[in-house]
């Protein structure tokens, strides 16, 4: 199979979908792979090094699209990508079409076989391919959040840690999956007061256990949501249901209860955000101010750490990337059920029930339509 590897041009994206040793893996078991001039330069690899694991260089995004079998890329195409989309081409990438109606249609449109990275599933349970991304988010939230809570970036002024005789900042983490035990790792570590809500009493359980008494866990009800916003300098957004459209958890009226200048980090943002103001940012301008409060929504968190979350994301979604590669899209879905949980779209239709669902499309079982 040809694969091919583009550089990624949304908006300060700095990562890449394969790693030169990735690139020398694909070849030593019999495919051709193609790169686009500088696609690595962002996580620090150089052509030279792709050309010595192998792959052959091209000089535009377009010819590499064209002449491949399989696209591997990191971000989701934007709309300039789109006209490169073609029927039978396997586009293996994070997607997050709960909340992107036209890449789905486009998709669609084009006969894809698109294979999200954020929902094939692990073989004991678990996101394996969202997991390091979950992981760098969640840590990426507090330092954010302990940036923008700084006066010269309109937030309260606020020490994370506080200091002796002062009071420390209250941090309150939506969410205890990937992302919020994460954040919760790091805001600890920073000192602050934490309190993390979830749905799941056995999450809840897991995490005292963890943290025991540096921080405070609550179910996440209507109530709980509200009385601990009001409390708080530093509100992460930790929200995740697999492949679905994130709940606002908070709504534009509740910010009214919020202290002025205090900051919000929505982590769920490609998901839609759990936060009803939200809306995407970038890397150049990624905060915006709602009734007074700071929100960083920032689709795209990770890529900012482009050698650390390049080389994380390789480690998870390399091995699935050479099924398809070399037994064919087909026969690899087949044959690995966890993979199949990541095809979104094929042949002009929706596989997956939480994409159908959010933006209400027909849906199809992928081994209805693969035999």
């Amino acid at each position: 199979m040809i694969v091919g590897l583009v550089k990624e041009i949304k908006n300060h994206e700095y990562r890449v979908g394969l790693t030169p040793n990735d690139v020398k893996a694909y070849v030593d078991a019999g495919n051709k792979v193609i790169v686009e001039t500088a696609a690595g330069e962002g996580s620090g690899f150089t052509n030279e090094e792709y050309t010595a694991a192998g792959a052959a260089i091209l000089d535009t995004a377009a010819e590499v699209w064209a002449k491949a079998d399989m696209i591997v890329k990191v971000k989701e195409p934007i709309a300039s990508e789109y006209p490169y989309l073609k029927k039978d081409q396997i586009l293996y990438t994070y997607l997050h079409l709960a909340a992107d109606r036209p890449l789905t249609e486009a998709l669609l449109k084009a006969g894809t076989k698109a294979v999200a990275y954020e929902t094939i599933t692990g073989k004991n349970g678990g996101l394996p391919c969202l997991t390091p991304m979950s992981q760098i988010a969640g840590r990426m939230a507090i330092q954010e959040g302990a940036k923008y809570l700084e006066k010269p970036f309109g937030g309260r002024g606020m020490l994370l840690a506080g200091v002796p005789g002062v009071e420390k900042a209250n941090v309150v983490i939506l969410g205890g999956g990937g992302v919020g035990t994460n954040a919760c790792k790091m805001a600890v570590g920073m000192g602050a007061n934490v309190t993390i809500l979830d749905v799941s009493a056995e999450r809840l359980a897991y995490l005292d256990d963890i943290f025991g008494s540096r921080i405070q866990t609550l179910y996440s009800s209507r109530a709980n949501i509200l009385e601990s916003i009001a409390k708080a300098d530093l509100v992460i957004g930790a929200v995740l249901l697999p492949g679905r459209k994130t709940p606002n958890l908070i709504r534009k009226d509740d910010l009214k209860l919020m202290k002025k200048g205090a900051v919000v980090v929505d982590v769920a943002v490609d998901q839609g955000g759990c936060i009803e103001t939200t809306h995407a940012t970038t890397h150049e301008e990624p905060v915006f101010l709602v009734d007074g409060i700071v929100h960083y929504c920032v689709a795209n968190m990770p890529g900012a750490v482009s050698r650390t979350s390049t080389l994380a994301l390789a480690n998870t979604t390399l091995a699935h990337g050479l099924a398809l590669a070399n037994k064919g899209f087909e026969q690899a879905i087949r044959e690995d059920a966890c993979l199949a949980q990541g095809v979104n779209c094929y042949d002009g239709k929706c596989t997956y029930a939480g994409v159908a669902e959010a933006l209400d499309l027909e849906f199809h079982d992928i081994h209805d339509l693969i035999g």
